[in-house]
């Protein structure tokens, strides 16, 4: 009997996990659409600003690569 009664917790225990693990996936589905949303409405807002007044826009990030940034090191230029 103590068997039957555990494995029934255990199962309910199980379901709600579950649950909780497809309705926290809907969340990060919605989370992730409405970030990519944002940042497109933002692009579309910084590129209006720049056409609006092309003096005060930000300045372009440079084609070379940014200090802080990491950088692709081939393992064959790496001395042992």
């Amino acid at each position: 009997m103590f068997q039957w009664l555990l494995s029934g917790i255990a199962i309910a225990v199980a379901l709600i996990a579950l649950a909780k693990a497809r309705r926290l996936a809907k969340r990060l589905e919605r989370l992730t659409e409405s970030y990519w949303e944002l940042r497109y409405e933002h692009g579309q807002l910084r590129a209006r600003v720049n056409r609006l007044d092309p003096e005060q826009a930000p300045p372009q990030a440079e084609a070379g690569p940014q200090a802080g940034t990491t950088a692709f090191v081939p393992l064959s230029s790496l001395k042992r």
